[in-house]
């Protein structure tokens, strides 16, 4: 019976580890995918970003006053089918660096847990709403100027 308790207890504890590093994984990194820019401007192509879940990418600053700081941001198709992009901090919870997940249709801060109905968003700025960025579509590109990205990088200082 002993050697079953220790079995039980050892796989337990793995199972703990396991799904901590995960979690690790998704909130400090793991979950940004490294975007270049080209000609001022990023792109990221809809057929990647059109599932309903938030994907998260980041980049680097390349001028003004925050220039070198990795700006992480999201892009999220609401119920309309609107793809929406966002800086992945707000005004209120930017120094914690903590950013945003996905449940259903919201955002939630993971600073402060507040939540934010991906329809929202870059409907409404301020506050602990996630910050907005302009983009457009080019084709099947959702394009984001680095001015845009330049201009709110300093929300990301603190990460």
């Amino acid at each position: 019976m002993k050697v079953f308790q220790k079995t039980i207890i050892a796989i337990t504890l793995f199972s703990i580890l396991l799904l901590a590093g995960s979690n690790a994984y998704a909130l400090f990194g793991g979950k940004f995918k490294t975007l270049t820019p080209k000609d001022g401007h990023l792109q990221i192509p809809i057929k990647q970003v059109n599932d309903g879940k938030a994907h998260y990418f980041q980049t680097t600053a390349d001028d003004g006053p925050d220039a070198g700081t990795r700006v992480n941001f999201f892009l999220v198709q609401s119920m309309d089918g609107v793809i929406r992009a966002a800086i992945d901090s707000c005004d209120v919870c930017y120094r914690s660096g903590k950013g945003y997940v996905q449940n259903e249709n919201v955002m939630v801060c993971t600073n402060c847990g507040r939540q934010f109905a991906t329809d929202r968003i870059n409907e409404i700025k301020g506050g602990c709403n996630p910050a907005p960025l302009t983009r457009m579509i080019n084709g099947k590109n959702i394009v984001i100027s680095m001015q845009d990205i330049n201009a709110n990088a300093w929300y990301c200082k603190f990460k």
